[in-house]
């Protein structure tokens, strides 16, 4: 989740349960971030926007010691609610600087569902990249720019911050499009050397839970995932 957006009480309580059953989050983010990062065990991971600590309660199941940052209050308490003392989460704000953090200290990052809520990237990619061990992986997941223009019928090239309406037709997530040029200059700036690039479909078991939205979501593309390596 982002740093820069507060979902407090019964807000941060949606989203929190959103992200353990809700399709993005739980058929398609989550089984393609952890395909994609694959072999964890020993790793000095920092989950950067962690939300409620779903992604983070994975990889400490795979074997990762796991720092998480997150900018909602109540996502935190989640977070730690979810982890117990199996990882250390904080309170933090991803659009200012990582100063607790020291250079090269982790082996990875993850920053899954984030980017495109903050407002200093080219900041964030910058202490991203001094924090991670050389050959140190950074894995991201981030709105398809495909489904963004699909989504609000506009240009596709537009960069401008939107609110996008959930399902239950009370919450909205507030985000800045960005098209694929934009989030592959943005990574690739920062020093990072590409490794692979995804498109996620949602994952099998979503047929057996809601078949339609398993069927409409083989059509089209909804999120855009990249793993990075620091040189």
């Amino acid at each position: 989740m982002s740093s820069n957006l507060a979902y407090h009480g019964p807000t941060g309580d949606y989203f929190a349960d959103n992200a353990a059953t809700g399709t993005w989050n739980a058929y398609i983010d989550r089984p393609a971030m952890l395909d994609l990062i694959g072999n964890v065990d020993g790793q000095q991971i920092l989950d950067a926007g962690c939300g409620a600590g779903h992604h983070a309660a994975s990889l400490v199941d795979r074997g990762a010691s796991v720092l998480g940052l997150e900018g909602s209050a109540a996502l935190v308490e989640h977070a730690r609610s979810r982890l117990d003392d199996r990882a250390e989460i904080r309170h933090c704000d991803l659009d200012e600087p990582l100063d607790t953090l020291a250079d090269s200290s982790f082996d990875g990052v993850l920053c899954a569902l984030v980017l495109h809520h903050l407002r200093s990237r080219t900041k964030f990619l910058s202490e991203v990249f001094r924090v991670l061990r050389p050959g140190g992986w950074f894995a991201i997941s981030t709105t398809h720019p495909t489904s963004d223009w699909q989504c609000f019928n506009d240009s596709y090239f537009s960069q401008e911050w939107v609110d996008l309406a959930l399902r239950d037709g009370t919450h909205t997530i507030h985000y800045q499009r960005m098209t694929l040029e934009a989030i592959l200059s943005e990574v690739l700036s920062a020093g990072f050397v590409l490794e692979r690039l995804v498109e996620p479909r949602p994952a099998e078991t979503l047929r057996e839970v809601n078949p339609a939205a398993y069927n409409e979501l083989l059509q089209h593309p909804s999120l855009l995932a990249l793993r990075l390596r620091r040189p």
